[in-house]
């Protein structure tokens, strides 16, 4: 339910909860991933001390799914942000602070290399003029065009919130962002007893001030959890192939098989179907922007 560093809360079958830590044989495997459980994940434990009411995990249950980033610290390792999902939600903002595109569709992409599902939650609709307003609807058009269910709230007016919930109803659901989106006031929203901490966007460059700092697995109703993770500022792809990640577009997937070369990169092949469809507007500049920086390695992460 929620990792500490070295200590890790549990929930037991029949509800209870204790405090574990992992076996040594986690930490001496050669495992990319700077933490080799993540919350979400089932593990196989025994109790070491029942007056203290603490165990040992010495078994990790086979994953269904997880979501992974690059490590900030440690590029050649993973960091896991949560496993054994039924959907992942980005909560997202176009102002105060800004998500850009190519922080969406990194979400998007790292989520479709496991097929979790995604819904985009669109927060703070009342700082949005109605210009902002419009562009907002088009982003959600492009998305929900390619099979992404979207929401616009506002978690200080109550906006949304009841269409929130329901997103939510009996599933186990990633929630992530960037700082300052409003993530934990959403939440605050739909489940005033969590009392998840908020704060104010810091003045200095309108970013986020975490106030998660570790994940952690609520249980909003019975059979509806959500994972609260920390603020998200940058998303590097890690286990990943430049030559899978368009297969992760599910626009691009459609057209597998239809390029002049089989393994087109859909760069500056000649008779490239993605370029085509770029050029007649079926599929979205801004995304093809998004896979290029993928593919290429530039810095769009934030």
């Amino acid at each position: 339910m929620r990792s500490t560093g070295s200590w890790y809360e549990v929930r037991a079958e029949d509800g209870s909860m204790l405090t574990c830590r992992l076996k040594g044989k986690f930490k001496i495997k050669d495992l990319k991933v700077t933490n080799p459980l993540a919350v979400g994940d089932k593990v196989a434990y025994e109790l070491e001390n029942e007056t203290e009411n603490t165990g040992i995990i010495y078994d990790i249950l086979p994953r269904e799914n997880y979501i992974i980033r690059q490590s900030v610290h440690k590029t050649a390792h993973g960091h896991l942000l949560a496993s054994n999902l039924d959907q992942a939600v980005l909560i997202a903002t176009l102002m105060l602070p800004r998500t850009s595109l190519g922080f969406i569709d990194r979400f998007l992409v790292t989520a479709e290399s496991f097929r979790i599902p995604t819904a985009l939650v669109f927060n703070k609709l009342d700082v949005l003029s109605n210009e902002q307003q419009a562009y907002q609807q088009e982003l959600a058009t492009l998305y929900e065009g390619l099979g992404y269910k979207c929401l616009f709230t506002s978690a200080l007016h109550q906006v949304g919130v009841e269409e929130f919930r329901q997103l939510l109803q009996g599933k186990v659901s990633l929630l992530s962002g960037h700082s300052g989106v409003g993530k934990s006031t959403l939440v605050n929203a739909i489940a005033p007893d969590l009392d998840l901490r908020t704060s104010e966007i810091s003045s200095f460059a309108n970013k986020g001030v975490h106030t998660t700092t570790f994940a952690e697995m609520f249980e909003l109703e019975k059979g509806t959890f959500i994972i609260d993770s920390p603020g998200i500022k940058e998303l590097g792809l890690a286990e990943m192939e430049k030559e899978e990640i368009s297969h992760y577009f599910p626009e691009m997937r459609e057209l597998l098989g239809q390029c002049k070369f089989h393994n087109c990169l859909h760069l500056d092949e000649p008779k490239c179907a993605v370029k085509d469809a770029v050029i007649e507007g079926t599929i979205a500049e801004s995304r093809y922007a998004s896979y290029l920086s993928m593919v290429l390695g530039e810095d769009n992460r934030k």
